[in-house]
């Protein structure tokens, strides 16, 4: 099941079961985070000030549009557009900075859930069906391990890329830099607020989203034959970068573009459809670039238009084009 989708051919499944397992704490991850709360509770009673909000403010859009909407999820995982490799290497570094993990752990965390969500039955773990408490613990201190899971088989080009080595290898360690540039800049205050409060909300973000994503929101997509569907949730399209429209997601998988219908706010798509006509992103994937699936049918009362595309504004087009000459 699920050969249809691109990511998916990474996954080996003979013999894997998606509802055999055990959570397990994991240490580096739960440590890592709790210093990230304890740092962001120290830096709101005593650094709560107009320019380290705005820090924050500025660097929580920065990662989550850039890096964990556009570099990992979009590029890397995805592949739903082309760009040039130094380009896709920023991109990717800024998703690290979110606090989930490298691009090779990212990589693993995605697949492996795609693939469970697309058995018939999988484990609680994965179809965040636990409480929300249960479900934050898991999601954000714990790991799943699978009794028989299936082999993960990361592309050559991506596997044996030094840079990515290096990131996923150091995932904690790329905030440093961060760290010491801001405390040289504004001090403790900015290390609080510019390290430890973004990771904190990021993560914890990332997993209430996903937590809302798979519950009781809207859903006009079904893909038959799955055990866990994805649903939109609405009030957070603009907040998430775009990644809220989940069920858009779950449907087309490999388009550039998730906010697909009129109202829908895709921010990532965006920021793509901007460095286009620059002739820094080319080959964007949209629902109808993408093969046909048997198993997708429309569940919605009235099936919505896709939102036109618009047309890349003249002063846009011609500076892209001097870029490239």
């Amino acid at each position: 099941m699920g050969k249809d989708f691109e990511n998916i051919a990474r996954i080996a499944d003979g013999g894997a079961d998606a509802v055999k397992g055990k959570v397990v704490w994991s240490p580096v991850r739960s440590l890592f985070l709790l210093a990230m709360y304890a740092g962001t509770v120290t830096g709101a009673m005593l650094y709560l000030r107009i320019d380290t909000v705005l820090l924050f403010t500025v660097k929580t859009v920065a990662v989550l549009l850039l890096g964990h909407s556009v570099g990992m999820h979009r590029r890397l995982i995805h592949k739903s557009f082309s760009c040039p490799l130094w380009l896709e290497h920023g991109l990717v570094y800024m998703g690290t900075l979110v606090g989930l993990g490298g691009p090779f752990a990212m990589i693993r965390t995605h697949d492996f859930r795609d693939w469970a969500q697309r058995q018939p039955l999988c484990h609680d773990y994965f179809a965040h069906r636990q409480p929300p408490l249960t479900d934050a613990v898991w999601q954000m201190h714990c790991e799943l391990c699978l009794s028989h899971p299936p082999r993960l088989d990361i592309e050559p080009e991506v596997a044996n890329d030094r840079f990515y080595r290096l990131i996923d290898r150091h995932w904690i360690a790329v905030h440093a830099p961060w760290a010491v540039a801001f405390f040289l800049m504004g001090g403790w205050g900015w290390v609080l607020w510019g390290v430890c409060a973004q990771v904190a909300v990021t993560v914890t973000g990332h997993w209430l989203i996903g937590h809302m994503a798979h519950t009781d929101h809207a859903q006009d997509w079904q893909v038959r034959g799955a055990g866990v569907q994805g649903r939109n949730v609405d009030f957070a399209g603009l907040i998430t970068m775009g990644e809220s429209w989940h069920n858009n997601h779950h449907a087309f998988p490999g388009s550039a573009r998730i906010g697909l219908y009129e109202g829908q706010s895709d921010p990532g798509y965006w920021f793509l459809k901007a460095l286009e006509p620059l002739g820094l992103v080319w080959d964007i994937r949209l629902p109808q670039h993408l093969p046909h699936r048997p198993a997708l049918h429309w569940t919605g009362e009235q099936r919505p238009v896709p939102r036109p595309e618009r047309r890349p504004c003249a002063v846009m087009t011609r500076l892209g084009a001097l870029l490239r000459v």
